[in-house]
């Protein structure tokens, strides 16, 4: 249809989960929980510009906060990656909405039954920023995201991303 964005793939993004802190809320409501980002990678899509292969630095946060319903989730998440072929630092900053689905619900509870969850059920928008004049048109795009949580056992939970560029239409 005539107007309408098209998606380009872009990038896989994997996020390690660590410890979750129950902050609360006195006024808004609903609680706030903090999730460390403890680790992670993003890796561009054969053929997409400017190409980023990068590992995640220091610890980010993702603050949560739950629908009253209880069922969705709204992120607002902060970290930052080191390129590795170039050394830089480019901060990224993501929101979304994640249906909290029986199978999340076992992730998110520490069931020994939890299994990985599909794409379909966690959207983000994602913005990056960055001193690089090579990666700076990173700046300049709208990317969006489908995501899902890796189970693995023995290790922490990894959220997959398949982010796409939003571009011109057809």
């Amino acid at each position: 249809m005539s107007g309408f964005p098209s998606l380009q793939p872009a990038m896989t993004v994997l996020v390690d989960l660590g410890d979750v802190s129950g902050v609360g809320s006195a006024s808004r409501g609903t609680p706030l929980a903090v999730a460390a980002l403890v680790g992670g990678t993003i890796k561009s899509e054969s053929g997409f510009s400017p190409a980023l292969d990068a590992e995640f630095v220091g610890t980010g946060n993702d603050y949560i906060h739950n629908d009253p319903s209880g069922k969705h989730m709204r992120l607002n998440a902060h970290g930052v990656v080191k390129d590795k072929s170039s050394g830089s630092l480019v901060y990224l900053h993501y929101t979304g909405v994640v249906d909290i689905t029986p199978g999340l619900g076992a992730i998110l509870g520490g069931s020994l039954d939890a299994k990985t969850t599909e794409f379909g059920n966690s959207f983000i928008e994602m913005r990056f920023e960055t001193g690089d004049e090579k990666l700076k048109d990173l700046e300049l795009g709208t990317f969006v995201g489908a995501g899902r949580f890796k189970v693995q056992q023995g290790k922490p939970v990894v959220v997959e991303y398949k982010l796409s560029k939003v571009v011109k239409g057809n």
